[in-house]
């Protein structure tokens, strides 16, 4: 599947101040929610809803819902869940799993620590949050964890993607689909993203 870029002026601005090192972690933080719903948006295009009947103040009708039940958020810790809010707002009757990594500073490999998901993650839709999409190992590591968990349908939200983690993923699961608000030009010797943002966790907690 070819990785789906929003291409939007509003997008286009919302980035142009998450990108700035001169803004703030509140605002930083909010963007970075703001900007996880739009791709939350553009990744439910697909989705399938079920025929229901209602009764507004004027009359009754036949019309069709979404089945929150069938999906589940799982934001890569801890960037990831700067992204969570955005994205429950709009289906906020997902289950939510965690999976934790870190990257390790001299091999640039991620090391995972923590994976909790619900139990029932195999008959779920899966959402995979991270902000960044930089090698592409973290990615690559939680959608195996969550293939190993029986899950069947997986999509990868984040905001800032490098070609070489595009490249990976979709070479290792071309089923995933990638949605990133941006993909950027390349990784630099320390394997951060060139022109990017910086570390996107400690933006979002304000750690650095």
């Amino acid at each position: 599947m070819k990785t789906i870029e929003l291409n939007h002026p509003l997008i286009e601005h919302k980035l142009a101040i998450l990108r700035d090192k001169k803004t703030g972690t509140k605002e930083f933080r909010e963007l970075v929610n703001e900007i996880g719903m739009f791709l939350c948006y553009e990744a439910m295009k697909d989705a399938k809803l079920v025929k229901t009947e209602i009764e507004t103040p004027i009359c009754k009708m036949k019309t069709a819902k979404l089945d929150e039940d069938k999906y589940a958020f799982v934001p890569i810790l801890r960037a990831g869940m700067g992204m969570l809010d955005g994205v429950i707002s709009v289906i906020p009757n997902a289950k939510v799993g965690h999976i934790g990594m870190y990257r390790n500073e001299e091999t640039f490999e991620p090391v995972n620590y923590f994976f909790k998901v619900p139990k029932d993650i195999q008959k779920r839709e899966v959402i995979i949050l991270d902000p960044m999409l930089a090698t592409g190992g973290s990615g690559l590591d939680a959608i195996d964890l969550l293939k190993s968990k029986g899950v069947k349908k997986i999509k990868f939200l984040c905001i800032i993607a490098a070609p070489e983690g595009i490249k990976l993923i979709e070479k290792k699961h071309p089923d995933v689909q990638i949605y990133c608000a941006h993909i950027d030009d390349h990784l630099n010797e320390n394997k951060y993203i060139v022109p990017g943002l910086g570390d996107a966790g400690d933006r979002i907690f304000g750690t650095k």
